[in-house]
């Protein structure tokens, strides 16, 4: 594995969660493996759980992190090959990717969709523009279409709390008051398609994600009938897809309430709009597992960082 910017980079979801289960256990054991190597972190949009994690994550290995916000910190980067660049972009990603090797060991990069042109979103310009012309290795810290490293972290949390062999887990939607991405959406189904459990998504009419995400995946358009028997729920709101970008649907009784997932337990990526999304009775109780979540986004990082490392 040269890079890490896609669920599809896991060559086997199982070994990865138990070795990531060893981690948790013994998280500095690999102390001296990033020894006098530099991990740099480039944000162009805000972060909490991806930053601090990662971070922490480089420190347990013994990497030197550098972090840059480069939507304001940097010159503006131009993506587009064969540009006259006479507008408000300083510097190419051709000398950009190129330098920042030069200071970095490995590079991860968090950059999100416009939600308007589709297209643009689905090629990862700004990903694969990274992976092209740095010489080291690329991260994942969420692109326009995909969040990897959460994925990854969901696998481990369901892994950790499913008390039967084969678990149910359902993807819903929820309400939101501001268009979202799919990114978290589409690495959650890709990841959960990798596992032994039985995973269906619940989202209303005019909200199915790209098709070539969900596959075979069964799909409803009735919450509370895909909530039956269900282990886990795994909330996130998305925008549409078909209609890209778009906000379709508001409707408030697609919020998850603790009455609609019974003794299932409630999973979501942070941050949550409490009483929006999720209502509390249902955050502030045993039923959810979002701080375990995040505690283990850590640990996913610091696997996918200890598996590029031994390849340096």
């Amino acid at each position: 594995m040269k890079h890490y910017t896609s669920i599809q980079d896991i060559d086997n979801i199982n070994s990865w969660i138990e070795e990531a289960k060893q981690i948790k256990a013994n998280p500095l054991k690999n102390k001296d493996l990033g020894k006098n190597k530099t991990l740099g972190l480039l944000f162009f949009n805000s972060s909490l759980r991806t930053r601090l994690s990662t971070q922490k994550a480089a420190l347990n290995l013994g990497m030197d992190p550098i972090v840059m916000n480069v939507s304001g910190d940097a010159w503006g980067i131009e993506f587009g090959d064969g540009t006259v660049m006479n507008g408000t972009t300083a510097e190419h990603i051709r000398e950009a990717a190129a330098v920042v090797s030069q200071y970095c060991d490995v590079i991860a990069v968090r950059a999100f969709p416009s939600l308007t042109d589709k297209v643009k979103d689905e090629s990862e310009q700004v990903l694969n523009a990274f992976k092209t012309y740095a010489s080291v290795p690329v991260v994942n810290m969420e692109s326009a279409t995909g969040h990897p490293l959460q994925g990854l972290t969901d696998a481990i949390t369901i892994s950790e709390n499913a008390k039967v062999k084969k678990p149910k887990v359902v993807l819903s939607w929820a309400p939101h008051v501001r268009a979202l991405p799919h990114a978290v959406a589409n690495s959650f189904t890709e990841a959960m398609q990798k596992m032994d459990v039985e995973f269906v998504i619940a989202n209303p009419e005019g909200y199915d994600l790209s098709p070539e995400i969900t596959k075979d995946t069964p799909i409803y358009h009735n919450q509370e009938e895909a909530f039956k028997d269900a282990d886990f729920v795994y909330t996130k709101n998305w925008s549409s897809y078909k209609d890209y970008g778009q906000i379709k649907n508001t409707d408030p009784n697609w919020m998850i309430t603790k009455g609609k997932i019974g003794d299932a337990k409630f999973m979501h990526c942070l941050p949550v709009r409490r009483n929006v999304v999720v209502e509390d009775a249902v955050l502030d109780t045993d039923s959810s597992l979002v701080i375990e979540q995040a505690n283990n986004r850590t640990y996913a990082a610091q696997l996918v960082l200890k598996k590029l490392l031994e390849k340096l």
